[in-house]
C-alpha cells in the first residue's frame, strides 16, 4: 500500500532530511549519505521546514543550529510536536550550552563540525537502529490541518488528537493515501482483512461509523463523506 514502508527489508533506504543552509555541506552530505544507500533530501524553503519536513516523511533528521529565519532549536522542536523521527544535530557550535539546548529542544545526538563522515554514518546508523528496530516504524500522514501518525495510532489537528483502533486507523491511512479520490468498500476491506468474501459490511459500517465520532471530536467534522454505491472519499 502505498505510503507503508517496511524499515527492516533488506533493501530498504532509509530516507534523510538535510536541515543545513550551507550548500556546499548540504550538497557533500545529500552525495556522501547516497554512497552509503540512504535517501537524501535538503530542505530548500527554511521558512518552512516542517512542511517540507511533511512532504519527505523523514526516518531521520540532520539538523544545523544557524538557520536562516528561525534556528534548528526552533525547528527541532517544531517537528517533535509532529514526529518522533530522530533528529541528529550538526553544528560548528559545539560548546556545552549548544549541546545542552539542542537534547532540552528533542534532539537524540549531536555532532561537532569538523567531523569524520564515518563517523557520522556510525552514529546515524546506531540511532536509526535504536529507534526502529526496537520502537518500531513511524509513519506519517497529513490531509489539511489533520496530522495521522500510523505508528501511534493517534490522529491530531489543530483542536486537540484522539487514539484510533487498529481498524479505524487502518480506514483513515487508506482514505488519506488515496485524499481525493473515492475508495470502495471491497477495497477498504480488503486493506483491513486482505479478502471481503467472508466479511459482514455492517461490520466496517461500525467501524467508519466510529472514526467519524473521534474525527468529530478534535473539530474534523464530516471529513470521510459517503459516495452511495460507490464507497468513501476523505474531503
Amino acid at each position: 500500500m502505498k505510503g507503508i514502508i517496511d524499515t527492516r527489508g533488506q533493501n530498504y533506504r532509509y530516507r534523510i532530511l538535510i536541515v543545513e543552509d550551507d550548500e556546499i555541506i548540504a550538497k557533500t552530505l545529500k552525495e556522501q549519505f547516497g554512497k552509503w544507500n540512504f535517501d537524501a533530501e535538503c530542505v530548500k524553503n527554511f521558512s518552512n521546514v516542517d512542511d517540507e519536513f511533511m512532504k519527505y516523511n523523514p526516518q531521520l533528521v540532520i539538523m544545523d543550529i544557524s538557520l536562516p529565519n528561525f534556528d534548528g532549536y526552533y525547528w527541532c522542536e517544531a517537528i517533535r510536536k509532529l514526529s518522533k523521527v530522530p533528529i541528529i544535530f550538526l553544528s560548528s557550535a559545539s560548546e556545552n550550552m549548544n549541546i545542552v539546548m539542542a537534547l532540552s529542544a528533542g534532539a537524540d545526538d549531536f555532532i561537532s563540525k569538523p567531523f569524520d563522515f564515518s563517523v557520522l554514518i556510525a552514529k546515524v546508523k546506531a540511532v536509526l537502529r535504536r529507534t526502529y528496530d526496537f520502537v518500531g516504524s513511524s509513519y506519517i500522514l497529513k490531509h489539511g490541518n489533520m496530522i495521522l501518525d500510523i505508528g501511534e495510532h493517534v490522529v491530531k489537528s489543530d483542536s486537540g488528537e484522539v487514539e484510533l483502533t487498529k481498524n479505524e486507523c487502518r480506514i483513515l491511512t487508506i482514505l488519506m493515501e488515496n485524499s481525493g479520490n473515492v475508495v470502495t468498500r471491497s477495497e477498504i476491506m480488503k486493506a483491513l482483512w486482505e479478502s471481503d468474501e467472508f466479511i459482514d459490511e455492517n461490520t466496517l459500517s461500525v467501524n467508519i461509523n466510529r472514526l467519524r465520532k473521534k474525527l468529530d471530536e478534535i473539530g474534523v467534522s464530516d471529513a470521510v463523506k459517503t459516495k452511495k454505491g460507490e464507497g468513501y472519499i476523505l474531503s
